[in-house]
């Protein structure tokens, strides 16, 4: 059943994004979207044991090959992503046919970035199964690979055609990874809605026990918010940065726990973290909201998880690596308010060094 259908316009083509239950056993949502007579499935060994039978099933009337991946953020690398390339020339794959990335979000950026690479760009979709890619990482067309000096440094802008997100695959989620995923539920709330904020806030306990409908109206809402921002700002020059929050400090941390330790989702939400406690530093934020929001993410049982915190000098050294490096100068993503997020490079290196010394003294959680 479908919970909300939404389209993202762009000039060459448009995605759908699915969002609802049983989705896979509904072959009107997935067939319109595949072109050609041959698909190719990316997805790894501890997905495929639950889903993989169903949607090949569904593909009865393709060529339908299959890949599997290691599974982990430090195999989202150049050389996994040559295997799926290697596997379509193998198997004679044309122009026409169609990339299925059944997983999360590591998943969903490899198999992105194959597709629009193999033969010069060929049709995709998302089938997202974790928490953190059906509210962000399967939607808007981000690909890429991870390298050495920072994470997602190599890749493309490419949209899939279609997004089908069913809230039944996050029954076999790890907890831990399910938890990780809502720091990016929270971040929409954060950057761009107020009211859906508050809604966490009254709903967060049902969220955690994984309530259907509840579930299913917070990832349409993100996806819906998303696709807003998105469709204003494509290509990620402006406004789509504010997608980011808790990102630039998130991707540091990724980067100096080598992509192990600490999931993705619980590094943003340590990077929320911050960028609210430095937000209040600049006079943006006040008392209250920079409560509520650490509150919040407790709630969510997130900022729990040990890991490595670099020091001050390593930890900018590798910001530096950021995407929104302009001219030099490092651009933050903080917070006017709750509701409201900008862009900010007013942040001095020496007053990012001061903020973090004190971060890694006194505890990155702390009121």
């Amino acid at each position: 059943m479908i919970y909300q259908s939404t389209a993202l316009h762009f000039d060459k083509q448009s995605c759908h994004i699915y969002v609802g239950e049983n989705l896979l056993s509904q072959p009107d949502v997935l067939i319109p979207h595949i072109t050609g007579h041959q698909v190719m499935i990316v997805t790894q060994d501890t997905i495929a044991e639950h889903y993989l039978k169903p949607l090949q099933a569904l593909l009865s009337d393709y060529q339908c090959d299959v890949i599997t991946l290691p599974q982990g953020e430090q195999y989202k690398t150049i050389e996994q992503w040559l295997k799926i390339l290697d596997a379509l020339i193998a198997h004679n794959h044309e122009r026409s046919t169609t990339l299925i990335a059944l997983g999360g979000g590591m998943i969903g950026d490899i198999t992105g970035f194959a597709a629009a690479c193999y033969q010069r760009g060929t049709n995709f979709i998302q089938i997202p199964t974790s928490l953190v890619a059906q509210v962000d990482a399967a939607i808007g067309g981000k690909t890429a690979v991870n390298h050495a000096t920072g994470k997602n440094k190599m890749g493309v802008i490419y949209q899939p055609s279609c997004v089908i997100s069913d809230v039944n695959f996050l029954k076999t989620l790890p907890e831990r990874e399910f938890i990780a995923g809502l720091a990016e539920v929270i971040k929409y709330g954060l950057v761009c809605d107020a009211t859906f904020f508050v809604w966490l806030e009254k709903n967060m306990s049902a969220l955690l026990a994984k309530e259907n409908k509840t579930l299913q109206h917070a990832i349409a809402t993100c996806a819906a918010l998303k696709a807003q921002v998105v469709q204003q700002d494509e290509k990620d020059l402006g406004l789509r940065h504010i997608l980011n929050l808790g990102h630039t400090f998130g991707h540091a941390l990724e980067t100096a726990n080598e992509y192990q330790v600490i999931l993705h989702g619980e590094a943003v939400a340590i990077g929320i973290a911050l960028a609210t406690k430095l937000s209040a530093e600049l006079g943006w934020l006040t008392s209250k909201d920079v409560t509520r929001i650490l509150q919040l993410l407790a709630q969510a049982n997130l900022v729990k998880t040990v890991f490595d915190f670099p020091s001050a000098a390593d930890f900018i050294r590798t910001m530096r690596q950021d995407k929104k490096i302009h001219a030099g100068k490092l651009n933050l993503i903080l917070l006017k308010s709750i509701g409201v997020a900008v862009k900010t490079s007013q942040v001095s290196e020496a007053q990012l060094m001061s903020f973090l010394e004190n971060e890694k003294k006194r505890g990155v959680i702390s009121e």
